[in-house]
């Protein structure tokens, strides 16, 4: 990344850095909406389904601040060692909590559809937020696992440095290798399973149905489906560095551009198309949605009017 930023003439620097920015500023901007949303309905806020999802919306925020704050300093300010670590702490939590919600969000559907009678008594409010809790909680041991092993193997020295402020730069030895592909082969296995298995659950029920009955297993069963592209949505980051090596290694000449390309597409853009997609597709969400921004639009326009 060092030999990335000195490669890059300013102005490419400022351009790559301004889009890095505006793209993240739209994107929570338009998530911001989904997040206002949800805490200006009450009907929201009393659903552990709607709970689970602006979790997952409030969660990618975090990251995209995070990951475009990393992004930009790599090209202005090196970061100390410390700050650095507690930023990557951050990010690599955050990282974690998408799968896993999305998991969680997969098993409230299951529940929903093959287990009806019991979903108000399994699905309540404050089990979504001890889940949430539980998935933080899990997310959060590799991130400190990694400060564990820079404790353990480099000199506390080290945290008064400054560094160029990126996963890779700063967790590069062979344990940092081994616990990340350990702990991604764990956590992707269990979602991809968790959500296949609930997806073929809702499928049978499906079929077993009929009427309205039917039709609510069906959307259930096309919800979880939307789980499993959100869950490919989230492994982009993952092979992001296995795309750079390729591209890089046939295209050397444009390493700085693939680095940047790849980043923005794996990242940055990652992050709007998994709630949006959901947000939309949901009516109630959508209708509430237009409901609180048509009518302050058209009020402000009112106010104008007058």
């Amino acid at each position: 990344m060092n030999s990335t930023r000195r490669q890059d003439s300013f102005n490419d620097a400022f351009t790559k850095n301004f889009i890095t920015f505006a793209f993240g500023f739209i994107i929570n901007s338009i998530n911001g909406a989904f997040v206002y949303t949800y805490f200006k309905s009450q009907v929201f806020q009393r659903d552990p389904r709607y709970v689970l999802y602006i979790h997952l919306v409030i969660n990618d925020m975090i990251m995209l601040t995070v990951s475009v704050a990393l992004q930009i300093m790599t090209y202005t300010i090196p970061l100390r060692f410390a700050p650095c670590c507690i930023m990557l702490l951050i990010l690599v939590t955050t990282n974690k909590n998408s799968p896993l919600n999305l998991a969680g969000m997969a098993v409230e559907r299951y529940i929903a559809v093959c287990r009806p009678l019991r979903h108000v008594q399994i699905c309540t409010v404050q089990r979504a937020y001890a889940l949430i809790a539980l998935i933080w909680g899990i997310s959060i041991i590799p991130a400190f696992t990694d400060i564990i092993i820079i404790l353990a193997t480099k000199p506390l020295s080290v945290f008064s440095s400054s560094v160029i402020c990126y996963p890779t730069y700063i967790y590069n030895t062979p344990y940092h290798k081994t616990q990340s592909t350990v702990v991604q082969v764990l956590l992707f296995s269990f979602v991809f399973l968790t959500v296949i298995v609930t997806y073929l659950k809702v499928l049978c029920a499906a079929r077993a149905v009929s009427g309205s009955n039917q039709a609510s297993a069906r959307n259930a069963r096309n919800t979880i489906l939307l789980h499993g592209v959100q869950l490919l949505i989230c492994m982009l980051s993952y092979i992001s560095p296995f795309l750079n090596l390729i591209l890089v290694t046939t295209w050397p000449q444009e390493r700085t551009k693939i680095f940047f390309s790849c980043f923005l597409f794996t990242n940055v853009l990652p992050r709007l198309l998994s709630p949006l997609i959901y947000g939309i597709r949901d009516k109630k969400f959508s209708s509430h949605i237009r409901l609180h921004f048509c009518c302050k639009c058209c009020n402000s326009v009112g106010k104008r009017v007058k």
